[in-house]
């Protein structure tokens, strides 16, 4: 019996690929390019270059950007909405809020369905769920015939007062399929019965443009790995950090819209918590962005406010992930002030750091590490030359400017990238109500173990984690879930004034349907958990705070308890004299897979062996020799002094004067400052 698991993280420029071989406990990784046009072909070009067949993989789990990019490049089929007479413009009207409040000439990105496809129809439902004005079945009927006319691909059927009673929405799709039995359709009772009426529609568009696109996907992809011989399930991560199987991720296709970026944020979790942390911040660093994610107790932070393009949001809950325009292809540039500046913008693949000699010109975070001697002009185990001579160039058009060296401006180009990533870092910690002192900062990516010992240092975080294969973690993440469902419903009452019976029966229904997706999925009883929490806010408040509960309730005394020492973390205020009030209910089932066990590793060879160098790295105003170590060769529980630069095949890591490096026993580089 195969044992090989394979976990792939498909990206926009490339594909990881990680292979975890049980019997030995070996792990392989590689990169191949991506395919956006056929971005299965990038999965399938990675398990080639790993030289698996499909009988020889147990698990297959992957992420993907594929609902990423499609909503980023609008390329979506055409896709229409019916919703209730009078709401046609809600997608229009938002909340009539922008990014930048103080820009009045931004404009906020236009709806995924234009207003032509948008059509009513006659029902309603008042706010108690009571239906007041039933469906008229010929009017529906005539307007299935107008869109399948139109050549309509996908629907969305989203009603007023759906959240509370779905009939309306549920016949109406019942009359549409049996006029266009081969359109995506899906209704906001089903995808998100939760209140507000923006947020409800925004999400069920969402799931509906690119339901046809991850159905496409998903059917090519698994006709692909049975010509493999591969039988099992392919499972999908989704933004909740659980995964899917393919058979439910037609169904909720808007999960899938930060399935990739989530999968980074697994990894770090279970890197820190192997290393014995509970408490960590993760620092995915790669070639455009950086994306940040924070664990507390164990725990990510998840959140329902979240969205690919502003203005339209995505209801589902999400593992709340800060990104930011800070990459290894991050441009320097200087301001109509006169102030240099680091990103958003970028070199991208093409053309790339200068360093890279495939065109660019302009000076980015890669040419002023080249220039400081912290990467080397051999990338990817020598496969890939950089040419430093190129990168002083373009670091010198900043020199210029400000009337510094070469070495000057690439460092001052490294200070501003890394001041705008502790910006980001504060956002998800110190405004959070968090300490950094208290955590560990994972730093992975191509890119984050170059930069993670300064920003550790800028910010007080006393631990640095650079696990054993940085560039491909968030591949590796996608090993480390479980089938995931989240349920939730809108629930608004004083909690003085709830019925324990009543809260009890709500709960039992809610677990009774994710438990019917368990088992849809193939997912046993005896393999999942299911987790509830009630949504609770202080009277007269917007915002909630999710609280987590016990099975058979017997009073709530210690949930409000719970509630305020939560409200008092998370906003520095509580007042257990205000009123309290349930918003929401939420149940969570898992699934478990069985994860891998990474193997611990002995100590072999010596130090002096995996030295490959001495090199002059730029630190503190001034070059200083550092050992230039292969990573491969460190033996395990060594220690290594800064300044020291270690080389891989996916990532460099940097170790400034005053810090010290071990080698725990998983081959995670642990890094510290000297006290």
């Amino acid at each position: 019996m195969t044992q090989t698991r394979l976990a792939i993280d498909v990206g926009g420029t490339f594909t990881d690929v990680f292979v975890f071989d049980e019997q030995t406990g070996k792990v392989f990784v590689t990169k191949t390019s991506s395919t956006p046009s056929n971005p299965e072909q990038g999965i399938l070009d990675g398990i080639e270059k790993a030289q698996l067949n499909g009988q020889d993989i147990k698990i297959f789990s992957h992420g993907t950007t594929v609902g990423t990019n499609a909503l980023i490049e609008r390329k979506l089929p055409k896709t229409a909405l019916i919703t209730t007479k009078g709401f046609r413009d809600v997608p229009e009207i938002r909340r009539g809020t922008k990014l930048d409040i103080w820009d009045m000439y931004q404009d906020t990105s236009k709806p995924y369905i234009p207003r032509r496809d948008r059509f009513e129809v006659t029902e309603r439902t008042d706010y108690d769920g009571n239906v007041l004005t039933e469906i008229d079945e010929e009017e529906v009927r005539q307007l299935a015939r107008k869109l399948d006319k139109r050549g309509t691909e996908s629907i969305a059927v989203c009603f007023i007062n759906a959240y509370v009673n779905g009939a309306n929405e549920a016949r109406v799709k019942e009359i549409i399929q049996e006029e266009l039995p081969n359109v995506y359709i899906c209704t906001s009772s089903e995808v998100l019965p939760e209140i507000f009426e923006h947020e409800r529609m925004s999400t069920t568009i969402i799931n509906a443009v690119l339901g046809p696109i991850i159905s496409k996907y998903i059917h090519n992809l698994e006709g692909e790995m049975e010509k493999k011989g591969y039988e099992g399930d392919i499972l999908v991560l989704h933004s909740g950090g659980g995964v899917m199987t393919s058979s439910t991720v037609p169904r909720y296709a808007a999960r899938l819209a930060s399935s990739g970026i989530a999968a980074g944020a697994i990894a770090s979790k279970h890197i820190a918590k192997l290393c014995g942390f509970n408490h960590a911040i993760g620092l995915d660093m790669g070639g455009t962005s950086t994306d940040i994610s924070l664990m507390y107790d164990g725990d990510i932070r998840i959140t329902k406010d979240w969205y690919i393009e502003y203005g339209y949001p995505i209801g589902f809950p999400s593992i709340e992930i800060l990104t930011i325009g800070a990459g290894g292809g991050s441009l320097a540039w200087v301001d109509e002030g006169g102030s240099l500046r680091n990103g958003p913008q970028s070199a991208g693949a093409v053309p790339g750091p200068a360093c890279y000699q495939r065109g660019g010109t302009e000076a980015t975070n890669s040419d002023a590490n080249l220039v400081l001697g912290r990467l080397g002009v051999d990338l990817l185990d020598g496969t890939m030359k950089l040419d430093k001579e190129k990168a002083r160039q373009a670091v010198e058009k900043i020199a210029k400017e400000f009337n510094y060296t070469v070495e000057e401006a690439a460092n001052a180009i490294i200070e501003v990238a890394n001041a705008n990533m502790c910006d980001a870092l504060r956002l998800i910690s110190v405004r959070r109500g968090y300490d950094p002192r208290d955590f560990a900062l994972v730093a992975f990516g191509g890119a984050g173990p170059l930069h993670g010992a300064q920003l550790a240092k800028d910010m007080d975080i006393p631990t640095i984690i650079v696990p054993p294969h940085p560039g491909v973690a968030a591949a590796m993440g996608c090993l480390l879930v479980d089938v995931r469902h989240d349920i939730s419903k809108t629930y608004v009452k004083n909690v003085h004034h709830v019925s324990l019976e009543e809260l009890e029966n709500e709960f039992s229904g809610m677990e009774q349907e994710a438990e019917k997706l368990l088992e849809e999925e193939g997912v046993g009883s005896d393999q999942s958990t299911l987790m509830r929490y009630v949504d609770m806010r202080y009277k007269g408040q917007w915002r909630s705070l999710a609280i987590p509960v016990s099975d058979k309730l017997q009073s709530l005394d210690s949930v409000l308890e719970a509630f305020h020492q939560e409200h008092q973390r998370e906003f520095a205020f509580s007042d257990d004299k205000q009123l309290v009030e349930i918003y929401g209910l939420r149940v969570t089932v898992i699934g478990t897979v069985p994860k891998p066990e990474f193997p611990k590793y002995g100590p072999a060879g010596t130090l002096e062996s995996a030295l490959k160098e001495v090199r002059d790295v730029y630190f503190d105003g001034k070059f200083v020799p550092a050992n230039v170590y292969n990573r491969e060769d460190i033996p395990v529980l060594s220690e290594i002094q800064g300044p020291a630069i270690i080389d891989q095949l996916d990532t460099t890591t940097v170790i400034p004067p005053g810090f010290t490096a071990k080698v725990d026993v998983y081959r995670n580089l642990i890094i510290s400052v000297n006290k």
